[in-house]
C-alpha cells in the first residue's frame, strides 16, 4: 500500500472480486480499504488462498496496464532494503505518476507482457548469486569484469554483427568491451575517459553493441544538458525512435508516455537522469552512469538512494554488464575495481599524454619566483597571459568559477567580519555593483547595515561570482566577447571565434574544436569545503572543465590558481584521477569513512533519535558516533559497521523507525544510508 509508514512495509492480502478478475493482474494500481480509508496500493501478486481468515475486498483497479514489472518491484525491495526505508517510497521513484490521456495513446495496441522473451530470457533476471554489487562477494570470489582478449577470441552468437569500435580503441579494453556487450556477457567496467572525449559518443557505441546481441539498455546522466547530448549520439547510431528519454523535467504526460513505451517493449533502450534508474526495459543487458560524482545523482527524497548505487543492485540482480564512467573516477568506483567487481577501462600514458592540454599550477614554487604575487592573486599573470594568447589567435577561453551570482558574500571591509542578515544571519550578497546587500535566505534588503563586531559601514567581497567575474574580465580585456554560462542560462556550445566563457562547474559549454585556454580560479572555494568529499569534488570539477580543452600539441592549454604541490592538483596535472581515487579510498579506511564502511545518519530532535537508537537492535560491532549539530536547532548521530554487516544496520534501523511509527511518535527522525554529506 502506498502509505507512508515504516511499520506497514509489508504486503497485505485481499479477496479479487469475480467483476475485477481480470484486470487485476501483478503489476496493477489498485485502491483498497484500509483503516476505514481507501488508499492507493499495488498488486504485486495473485494467490490461491490466504493463511489469513478474513479478508476484505480490492475496492478498485486503477488501470488494467501493469506499470509495475516483476523485474522493477523486485529492485525495488532490495533498494529499499539497502536504505532502511519502505518499498512504497522506492515505488514512489521507480513508476511516475499515471497520465491517463498518455497512457490510453500507448498501450492501445502494445500491452505490457511479462511473458519470457523468444531466447528464453525471463522479464525479471536471472536469480542473483549473492554478491553484492559494491564489491563484497559473499563468498569471497570476485565476479568477472572486462573480459580479456584471450577469454574474448571465442565465436559470438551467430546472427550478430559486430559493432565497430572506434573511439574505444584508445582503450586497451575498450574493444573487448564492445564484444562483450555484443555477446550478452555480464561485464562490469569503470571508465576513465579521456580528455576531449566525446563520452556521448562513446556511450552509444555501448548501446549499440548490447542492442545487437539482442539486449536493452539503461543510461543515467545528470542533468538535462547531458541528456541532450546523449539523446543526440544515440539517435546518430541507432536512428531515430529505437529509445526513449526518462527525466522529471521533461513533464507528466512525456515523462510516462516514455515510460510506458519502454514498459510495453516500444523501445530497448532508455536514458534519463535519475529518474530513469528504474526503467522497465525488457531483456536489459547494460546498466550505466555517466560522472557518478555528481551530486545530482543522489534522490533527495526518501529512502535517498544514489543512481549509481542503483543500477549496481540492478545489475547484480539480473547477472547484467555496467559500466560507471567519467573523466573523474570517485572512491566508490576505485573500490569496484580494487575488489575485483568491475574491471578498470584506461588508455595507455603515451596516449593520455597526447590528448591532455598542456596544464599548469600558479601556486608553485617556480611560479611564485617569477610572480610572487600569484599566491594572492584571484587572476595571477600566468592565468591572464594564458587566455590572452589564446585570445589573440583567435581561440575561445573558458574560466571556471566555483560560485554563481555577482557577489555571492560580503564582508566588513574593516575587521572582515562575514556580513549577516541581523533578522535571520544568513549571509548577505550583491546582486549588481550599484545593487544593496540583501540576504540570500529570507531576501530582506540590509541597506543600513553596520557590523555587530566593529560598527563598520562598508563592506567588501569576501568571495566573487561568475557575474562579477565576467565583468572585471570584461575589462581586463576590451571589446573581447564575454558569455556567462551558469543555473540562470546554460549554454549548450560555444559560438566560432574568440571569447571568454565565464562559467559555473557543471554548466560550462563545449567549444567546437575545443578550448585553447580554460582557467579555473577560486580553487580554494572548493578544497576547502568542510566536506568529506572536498578533493574529490574539486578534481572531478576541474577534470570536467579542462577535458574541454584542445590537446596540448594543438595548443590547449591549462591553468588552475592553485598550489601545485597539493594531492588534487598533481592529479589533474598528470591527469590520473585513478591514482587520487585510490589514495582517498586508502584514506578512508584507515579513517573508518564511506565506502570503506557504510554509515547511517540520523537526524532529528535529541529526543527522537535517542529513542530510536534506544530501539535498534544494531549488530554487535556497530559504531555510534556523535551527536553533531545539524539544521535548525536538530541533531544527527551516526552509525557506522563494517560493509558485511550493512544488510543488518539497515534492517534494525528500519525496524526501529517502524516501531516509533506503529506507536505514533511525534517527532519525526531522517534515516539515510551513506548520505553525501556526513557533517
Amino acid at each position: 500500500m502506498d502509505v507512508p509508514l515504516p511499520h506497514l512495509d509489508r504486503p497485505f492480502d485481499y479477496l479479487v472480486p469475480e467483476a475485477l478478475d481480470a484486470d487485476a493482474r501483478p503489476g496493477v494500481r489498485v485502491k483498497v480499504r484500509f483503516a476505514g480509508q481507501l488508499v492507493d496500493g499495488w498488486l504485486l501478486e495473485r494467490a490461491e488462498s490466504s493463511e489469513h481468515p478474513k479478508l476484505a475486498y480490492l475496492e478498485k483497479v486503477v488501470s488494467p496496464v501493469p506499470v509495475l514489472s516483476p523485474e522493477v518491484a523486485r529492485l525495488a525491495r532490495a533498494v529499499a532494503d539497502r536504505y532502511a526505508g519502505s518499498l512504497a517510497d522506492v515505488l514512489r521513484l521507480a513508476v511516475p505518476p499515471r497520465h491517463a490521456r498518455a497512457e490510453k495513446a500507448v498501450t492501445t495496441d502494445t500491452p505490457p507482457t511479462d511473458e519470457p522473451a523468444p531466447d528464453g530470457t525471463e522479464p525479471d533476471g536471472s536469480p542473483t548469486d549473492g554478491t553484492e554489487p559494491d564489491g563484497s562477494p559473499a563468498d569471497g570470489t570476485p565476479p568477472g569484469g572486462v573480459p580479456s582478449e584471450a577469454a574474448d577470441a571465442g565465436a559470438r552468437p551467430g546472427g550478430r554483427a559486430e559493432v565497430d569500435p572506434r573511439g574505444w580503441r584508445d582503450y586497451p579494453a575498450g574493444p573487448a568491451l564492445l564484444r562483450a556487450l555484443t555477446d550478452g556477457r555480464p561485464a562490469r567496467a569503470v571508465w576513465s575517459a579521456l580528455p576531449g572525449e566525446d563520452w556521448a559518443d562513446r556511450y552509444a557505441d555501448a548501446v549499440a553493441a548490447t542492442v545487437a546481441g539482442g539486449r536493452g539498455a539503461v543510461v543515467v546522466v545528470a542533468d538535462a544538458r547531458d541528456l541532450d547530448r546523449l539523446d543526440a549520439a544515440l539517435t546518430a547510431v541507432l536512428g531515430a525512435g529505437r529509445h526513449v528519454r526518462l527525466a522529471a523535467a521533461d513533464g507528466p504526460a512525456r515523462r510516462y508516455r516514455a515510460f510506458l513505451t519502454a514498459r510495453t517493449g516500444g523501445v530497448d533502450v532508455v536514458i534519463g537522469t535519475r529518474a530513469a534508474m528504474f526503467a522497465p526495459v525488457r531483456r536489459l543487458g547494460l546498466v550505466a552512469i555517466w560522472d557518478d560524482g555528481d551530486d545530482l545523482h543522489a534522490e533527495p527524497r526518501a529512502p535517498y538512494p544514489h543512481a549509481r548505487d542503483v543500477l549496481l543492485t540492478r545489475a547484480q540482480l539480473g547477472d547484467i554488464a555496467a559500466v560507471v564512467g567519467g573523466y573523474a573516477r570517485t572512491a566508490e568506483a576505485q573500490l569496484l575495481v580494487e575488489t575485483g567487481w568491475a574491471r578498470e577501462v584506461v588508455a595507455d600514458r603515451a596516449v593520455v599524454r597526447a590528448r591532455t592540454p598542456a596544464l599548469a599550477p600558479t601556486g608553485d614554487d617556480p611560479q611564485l619566483a617569477r610572480d610572487p604575487g600569484a599566491a594572492s592573486a584571484r587572476l595571477p599573470s600566468l592565468a591572464w597571459t594564458t587566455a590572452r594568447d589564446a585570445l589573440r589567435v583567435d581561440l575561445p577561453v573558458l574560466v571556471q568559477v566555483p560560485r554563481r551570482g555577482y557577489v555571492p558574500s560580503v564582508a566588513c571591509a574593516d575587521c572582515r567580519a562575514p556580513a549577516r542578515c541581523p533578522h535571520c544571519a544568513g549571509p548577505l550578497a550583491l546582486p549588481s555593483a550599484q545593487g544593496t546587500p540583501a540576504c540570500r535566505w529570507c531576501g530582506r534588503v540590509a541597506a543600513a547595515y553596520a557590523c555587530p563586531e566593529c560598527g563598520g559601514r562598508r563592506l567588501r567581497a569576501s568571495v566573487t561570482g561568475a557575474r562579477r567575474t565576467a565583468e572585471e574580465l570584461g575589462r581586463a580585456f576590451p571589446g573581447v566577447p564575454v558569455r556567462t554560462s551558469g543555473r540562470e542560462e546554460v549554454l549548450a556550445t560555444v559560438p566560432g571565434g574568440a571569447g571568454l566563457v565565464i562559467a559555473t562547474p557543471g554548466a560550462e559549454p563545449v567549444a567546437e574544436g575545443g578550448y585553447g585556454a580554460v582557467l579555473l580560479l577560486d580553487s580554494w572555494a572548493l578544497l576547502t569545503r568542510a566536506d568529506l568529499r572536498a578533493g574529490e569534488e574539486a578534481l572531478r570539477r576541474w577534470m570536467a572543465a579542462a577535458a574541454l580543452a584542445r590537446p596540448g600539441t594543438a595548443g590547449g592549454r591549462v591553468v588552475v590558481v592553485a598550489d601545485g604541490a597539493l594531492a588534487p592538483v598533481q592529479a589533474l596535472l598528470r591527469w590520473d584521477s585513478a591514482w587520487f581515487a585510490a589514495r582517498e579510498l586508502a584514506e578512508r579506511r584507515e579513517l573508518g569513512f564511506p565506502p570503506a564502511v557504510r554509515m547511517a545518519s540520523v537526524t532529528g530532535a535529541a529526543e527522537a533519535v535517542a529513542d530510536l537508537l534506544a530501539g535498534a537492535r544494531l549488530p554487535g560491532d556497530a559504531e555510534v558516533l556523535g551527536p553533531v549539530p545539524a539544521d535548525e536547532g536538530r541533531e544527527r548521530m551516526l552509525v557506522r559497521v563494517p560493509r558485511s554487516r550493512a544488510a543488518a544496520m539497515a534492517e534494525a534501523l528500519h525496524a526501529a523507525a517502524g516501531q516509533r511509527s506503529a506507536r505514533k511518535a511525534a517527532d519525526p527522525v531522517r534515516l539515510q544510508v551513506d548520505p553525501l554529506t556526513l557533517f
